[in-house]
Parts: structure tokens; sequence; C-alpha cells
């Protein structure tokens, strides 16, 4: 089980047949007429797969966008809306979760739902503050304390000096979240907890956002899969088309801090906007899996034996050898596309660099600010693999893979740090014959 090393064989396929470059573009559509600064009819969001809309690239400033398209709105002289708040994620077709996820990591904003219209990487934003002890500590939720999640506050603020404890439960499909996390008097514990029907929740806080700025929304947030009738854009009004940070930069989130949304969009992406031949009974997913397949074995990986079946790495039915691993990472160091290189390479995690998952390995040794490795995690199963350079000048693609073991986590990261610091003191003295 490779865990988030998956995302290797991801970010791989979706630079491949994307590009660095690509930027997905999200449009807002009218369907009605404007009369005295009134809309008569619906405001509609088509998603295109962006999975980063929201505070991810502007200083977390959730709600930015929806700030802009008020003001858009205002310049098109439409200052109040009659109809619906209406989000469009058909571009993808598939289950809003992975193949045989574990039910309960669905609270956590590492196991959101992924959807063709997504905001806030589909999770709600909660700062539980400490107050005074024996008392509830204080909730605050962003974006805009959102009516979309009810929040049962079950929390207890404790002594100064006592330990934090975690708790936080959402039923399945349900916007109930019960925290109950004990909080020491002055902490606070920032968490962000995933969110059902990321479509609505998108539409949702549109719309609030919009009275906020101003603009009365008579109608209702929605989703469009509600529709028995799908919009045709042709016949609708473009008012705006906002589009993403450029492929690189989510690729490198994606990897930097094994964010597993991005990683299963850019698996849909592929499948949707590559679809492979004769795969019309096959969703988003599957048909990207399709051409991850054709893809990895263009790069010199044996899919005889592979078994891939999410794009972050969250399912135990994924399944590779550490040879599959340093094949694809050996291919991807080879490339003659200097740009596609490159942001494969920067979108690794640097090990002692204050910045992504390495943070915490490798502080010292002569592997430190010298691996760059794609780390991995679930019950079970550890993973690193990557590329480090060595005391002989060469540069060696490794990859580690623990399974099942019984001892800590900890004592597994011990184990693969003192073999990455291994190859990093590697001596000079190689054999001239020697491959690595």
């Amino acid at each position: 089980m490779p865990a988030s090393n998956t995302k290797l064989y991801t970010t791989s396929t979706a630079l491949h047949y994307l590009g660095p470059g690509f930027r997905y573009r999200t449009g807002l559509y009218t369907d009605g007429q404007v009369e005295d600064g009134v809309l008569h009819g619906n405001l509609i969001v088509r998603g295109s797969g962006d999975p980063v809309i929201g505070g991810r690239f502007n200083d977390n400033d959730r709600t930015e966008l929806f700030r802009q398209w008020a003001d858009t709105l205002r310049s098109a002289g439409i200052h109040q809306i009659r109809g619906d708040i209406i989000g469009d994620g058909t571009i993808f077709d598939s289950p809003p979760l992975g193949s045989s996820w574990s039910w309960d990591y669905l609270t956590y904003w590492y196991a959101a739902e992924h959807a063709g219209l997504s905001f806030n990487d589909n999770t709600v934003d909660a700062a539980i503050i400490g107050t005074t002890a024996g008392r509830p500590a204080q909730i605050l939720i962003e974006p805009n304390n959102t009516s979309y999640v009810e929040i049962l506050n079950h929390t207890l603020t404790v002594p100064a000096d006592s330990a934090r404890r975690i708790s936080y439960d959402r039923p399945i499909g349900s916007n109930r979240i019960t925290i109950a996390n004990h909080v020491p008097e002055g902490d606070t514990i920032r968490y962000s907890l995933s969110i059902p029907n990321p479509t609505l929740y998108f539409a949702h806080v549109l719309r609030e956002s919009l009275l906020l700025e101003g603009i009365p929304v008579l109608g209702r947030p929605a989703d469009v899969a509600e529709w028995s009738i799908r919009p045709d854009y042709d016949r609708l009004t473009l008012i705006t088309t906002h589009e993403s940070p450029p492929l690189a930069d989510i690729v490198n989130v994606t990897n930097t801090v094994s964010q597993n949304m991005y990683a299963e969009t850019l698996l849909m992406t592929v499948g949707a906007l590559f679809p492979p031949d004769n795969s019309d009974d096959r969703n988003s997913h599957q048909k990207g899996l399709i051409r991850q397949n054709e893809f990895l074995g263009s790069a010199g990986v044996d899919t005889s034996r592979i078994a891939l079946v999410d794009g972050s790495g969250l399912s135990r039915r994924n399944l590779v050898t550490p040879h599959m691993s340093t094949s694809l990472l050996r291919y991807m160091w080879m490339l003659p596309d200097g740009e596609l290189r490159d942001a494969f390479m920067k979108s690794l995690p640097v090990g002692g660099h204050p910045e992504g998952t390495l943070r915490t390995l490798f502080r010292s040794g002569p592997a430190s600010m010298n691996v760059r490795a794609k780390t991995g995690t679930i019950g079970g199963a550890r993973a690193l693999s990557g590329y480090v350079d060595a005391a002989n000048g060469r540069t060696y693609a490794f990859s580690i893979m623990s399974n099942n073991h019984l001892v800590s986590t900890g004592r597994v990261n011990e184990v693969i740090e003192a073999v990455v610091q291994m190859l990093a003191a590697y001596p000079h003295n190689l054999n001239a014959n020697h491959t690595e």
C-alpha cells in the first residue's frame, strides 16, 4: 500500500496530459433578463473542476472571489437577484468519495468530498478557543460563520497546564458537526472539517457573500443536479470567467501538503478532458485511471501488476511495488521537457524544510535540505519515495514502503530516515559500471 505515494502517479499523469500551464476556467452565468437593476432569473456557476477556489492562493481570504463577483454583478447593472444561486459540478460524474475509503476518515479535511465545483478545500475551518476552565470553549467558523453547517459545542476548557483532547464527529451525509475538544485556557485549536455536497456548499456560501455585499438574493442555493434539465450554456449570458493558478502551482500544493481532494480532482480532470475511446460507461475517475495506466506504461512502469483505484492514496486497495515508483521517478527525472520536469520536481517536499510533510524529518545530516520526496501515511502503512543527492555526486531515486508494521509510525520514520541518510552519504569509490 503506497498511501500518499499514490500522488506521485496522479500528479505526473496530470502534468503529462494537461501540461504545467493548464488553468481551470469557472464561468458565472445568468439565464434571465435584467430590468431596473433586478435579475429576473438565476445565477449559475459552471464548475470546471477547479479545486483551489477559496483562500489557498490569496492569503487565506476565502471569499475574495465572491466579493469580486459581487462587484462584477453591480458593474453589469445587477443589484438584486430574484432567482436561485445554482452550482453546476457536473463536469465530473464520479461518486464524491474514493473507492474503499475508511468511513471514520470522513469527518476530517483529508477525506473531503470531491466535485466539479469546490470551495475552501470542501471544508469549514474551525477555531476552538479556550475560555475559562470548566466552561465551554468558544468556536468560530470560517467562512463567514456560514449557516451551511450546524455546530454542536460539546467542548470543555481545561486548566492551562492540561493536555488537549481532540474530538470531532459528523454523521455521513449530515451537515451537523459535533466538536468535543478539551482546550487549555488561552489555547486555540484550529482544524478543518469536511462538508457534504461541495457543489451546494459553493452555492450556499456564494449566496451568503452576495447578501453581505448588499446584493439581495430572493432565491435559494441549489445544486444543478436537482434539475431535471441541464443548463444550455450557449443560450445563457456569461457574466465573467475565473481562471485558476497554473497546474504547476496546484500540483505543488498537492504533493507538498499531501492534499487528497486536489489529487482526486486532478485524476478526474484527466478523465473528463481526455476520455478514452469506448469509455462512455465509465465515470470520470475510471476514465482518469485508464489514461493514467496508459501513461505509466509509456513511462516504463510495469502496469501488468499495478493496482491503483484512487488519486490520493487513501484507499487500502492501492497496491504498487517500490520498483514501480522508482521507474516512474527515473522517467520524470529524464524528461526532455524542462518545464514539465521542473513542475514535478519542485512539487516534492524537501527534508527539513519548514513547509511541507518532511518538515519534521531530516533536520540534520547529509540528507537535510537535500532529499526531495513524497511521504505516505495511512493506518499500518508508511512510505517515502523521491530523490537524494549522494556524496559521490550522483542523484538516486529511491522508494521505501512499510506495510502492516506493529511498531509506531515514529519508529518506522526513524528507519526510513536512516536509510535515506545513508544514501545521501554514499561514498565516492563506486564501481564504474554501477548504475543506480
